[in-house]
């Protein structure tokens, strides 16, 4: 699929328009009066998503084979495995929990898989203090071929919040590739979410052809996919068509860091840390260094953190890789700020993402084969030249020391090494 380069512009109410409708009809201040009372309700709800969301997706290992039984065991391990307490808490069920529509057009879910229904399996993950997403498209049918929103977007809405989900991935397949209807679609399921009055955390995936990032919040989300599925692989080989490698993700992230912030984030994909090419996704499966440069660019890109493997069965690496508390501060940051690359040199990035309080995140990215210096200079970073800064490393959990100008470190083939930049002043935590 070739992706549109094409832009999606608004265009305001014009200034004419207004006057003659809001001034010479007498209607402004009814407006004002709706518009405040509308304001005050908005403020009386606490804001979606302002930082990443953090969870679990079911796609990535079980694709078609999810069930009840399954999720409620995810949910237990994330609340054993520590995973709840460092921000994990979304449980999202993607394609095939569904099992088509009553005589009335109200969806059902598949009785085999769910046979207590979705609104049980809810009330057990929210006994575990975790909260509940789901999945649906925006066409007749989802990818699975199962049933899709398209044309019940209020009752499905309406369906979804009795049931308890906090959350709702809307797919893009089997829909028009036309980015206005695109936007149509989305708007409509954005605005029937919102009137369920429930907090629903809204995740656009129309994989990025149509630009979601210019338009994502005014449909409603709180995040919007950027890239096509990302495989369990480090880069993209001609001859995969259905996924993406880690650094094209990494790539198509770059330069958007104007469109995210608290309550809009850019999303790169799910994470395919710990996957080993035992999952539902196509890839030959990647290392530990590349499963730690996707960590550690997610964070360092504000992203979404999305656990695809099977959390039940963690390996030491991989629940390493997942549960740093330091690398997930930085993704977490109040600040929301997406990181951005500002250098690179042959097969090497250097990143740059700023922190609360002054701080900064740097990623030190090599792309190569083989062991690279990569040299972060302060010019670079916005800092001055003469400025003593602290260096730790995240991954290591490790105070470098005190650099002045630049700072040059080795770094491994596919690896990255991420870092927290601060004034000698500054207390770092540990």
């Amino acid at each position: 699929m070739i992706i549109s380069k094409r832009k999606v512009v608004f265009s305001g109410l014009s200034k004419r328009w207004f006057d003659q409708i809001f001034l010479g009809c007498g209607l402004l201040p009814f407006f004002l009066f709706g518009a405040a009372e509308k304001m005050a309700a908005q403020a009386a709800t606490p804001p979606l998503a302002t930082t990443p969301p953090m969870g679990w997706n079911s796609w990535n290992t079980f694709g078609p084979d999810i069930n009840a039984g399954v999720v409620r065991q995810v949910a237990d391990q994330m609340v054993d495995f520590g995973l709840k307490d460092l921000g994990y808490e979304y449980i999202v069920l993607d394609d095939h929990w569904e099992g088509g529509r009553d005589r009335q057009g109200h969806l059902l879910a598949n009785p085999q898989k769910f046979p207590e229904g979705i609104k049980a399996l809810a009330d057990y993950i929210h006994g575990k203090g975790l909260k509940l997403g789901i999945y649906s498209d925006a066409g007749d049918q989802t990818c699975g071929g199962e049933v899709g929103s398209f044309g019940h977007e209020e009752d499905d809405a309406a369906t979804f919040a009795g049931w308890g989900v906090d959350y709702v991935k809307y797919d893009y397949c089997n829909a028009p590739d036309d980015f206005k209807e695109a936007i149509r679609r989305y708007t409509k399921m954005g605005d029937a979410l919102k009137a369920t009055q429930r907090p629903i955390v809204f995740s656009i995936c129309e994989w990025g052809p149509r630009s979601p990032w210019l338009w994502g919040r005014q449909a409603g989300a709180q995040l919007w996919r950027t890239s096509f599925d990302v495989g369990d692989i480090w880069d993209t080989p001609g001859n995969v068509q259905s996924c993406i490698g880690i650094l094209t993700a990494i790539d198509a992230e770059a330069n958007l860091e104007g469109h995210a912030g608290p309550g809009g984030w850019n999303d790169p994909d799910m994470l395919v840390v710990g996957l080993g090419n035992k999952g539902n996704i196509k890839g030959g499966g990647c290392t530990v260094a590349e499963y730690q440069t996707q960590m550690s660019m997610w964070c360092l890109l504000a992203a979404p953190l999305m656990i695809g493997c099977d959390i039940r069965n963690l390996d030491a690496e991989t629940k390493r890789i997942l549960t740093n508390p330091e690398v997930i501060a930085v993704d977490q940051d109040i600040l929301g700020s997406q990181g951005h690359r500002v250098a690179r040199t042959g097969c090497t990035d250097v990143w740059l993402k700023p922190l609360v309080n002054g701080a900064i995140a740097v990623a030190l990215l090599n792309r190569d084969d083989h062991p690279e210096m990569i040299t972060a200079r302060w010019q670079d970073l916005g800092l001055k030249p003469e400025a003593a800064m602290s260096v730790r490393d995240l991954w290591s959990h490790k105070d470098l020391g005190t650099y002045t100008g630049k700072l040059t470190l080795t770094v491994q083939p596919h690896a990255t090494i991420l870092l927290k930049v601060v004034s000698p002043s500054e207390t770092i935590k540990k």
